[in-house]
């Protein structure tokens, strides 16, 4: 009777203990977007002589396995961007690789045209971060799975704002009860969606989509728009998106992306 009874007890406890391995939620990575704006092209080689012969490689040692260089395909010469993504296990992660950087020979050796330049030479005009976390349908980034060389490459970074917090986090919710699942349906080749929880510009939420190329980002919209327009009526979505700014990028020769 006790072998009986002891084996429905290691019955049920191994199935609790499958089930919380099965349903344990994964803990949401965080991202840095750093924004470089400068406005010369002299500045612009300085910045991604750093960027590839000392800060990624930093980066790396210091157990940063995937970092992101990209640049917007349209120019603009009166503010020219470069973005940086940093993809962090914990947030504490920022203050574990500044203080790791801080300590890299080699890092200081290779930066040193970026790192020690005159007041007067700035290889920039400002620098500016955004913090986001991961969102719970996608807690992880993912490199993009894409065929075409990089320079052929289309990467859409979009940026949805919203009136208020709650209307923020009813758009997140939209996207993890719904729009995610889509995007991975059609293979819309996603890096991240994040929660942006520090930045200039809040309440807001980013995400980006990679693709071949122009037509190939083309054709994906056009299957989305398709199957977006059976969630897009819900009353409980509604007014959730007050600003959409779209940004087209390229990733760089030396991005991990």
């Amino acid at each position: 009777m006790k072998s009986f009874f002891g084996k429905i007890l290691f019955s049920i406890v191994s199935f609790i203990a499958l089930s919380a391995h099965v349903y344990a939620v994964k803990p949401s990575f965080y991202y840095q977007i750093k924004v470089y704006h400068f406005k010369t092209d002299q500045q612009e080689n300085i910045i991604d002589g750093y960027l590839k012969t000392a800060f990624l490689p930093a980066l790396h040692s210091a157990g940063i396995k995937d970092v992101g260089v990209f640049k917007p395909i349209a120019k603009d010469t009166s503010d020219r961007l470069i973005y940086v993504f940093i993809p962090l296990k914990k947030l504490t992660d920022l203050d574990r690789i500044s203080m790791l950087i801080g300590k890299d020979k080699a890092f200081a050796e290779s930066g040193k045209p970026y790192l020690n330049a005159a007041y007067n030479e700035a290889p920039y005009t400002r620098i500016e971060s955004i913090i986001l976390k991961a969102f719970s349908s996608m807690p992880e980034y993912s490199l993009p799975k894409l065929t075409t060389p990089k320079n052929e490459r289309v990467y859409e970074l979009r940026s949805y704002e919203a009136a208020t917090e709650n209307l923020s986090l009813n758009k997140i919710e939209m996207f993890n009860d719904y729009e995610v699942a889509i995007f991975s349906k059609l293979t819309f080749n996603a890096v991240f969606y994040g929660q942006v929880i520090s930045g200039s510009k809040m309440p807001n939420l980013m995400y980006l989509t990679t693709f071949n190329n122009k037509a190939d980002r083309d054709a994906h919209w056009t299957a989305f728009s398709t199957e977006y327009k059976k969630i897009s009526g819900l009353p409980h979505y509604q007014h959730n998106v007050s600003k959409n700014v779209t940004i087209f990028l390229h990733p760089e020769d030396y991005s991990d992306f």
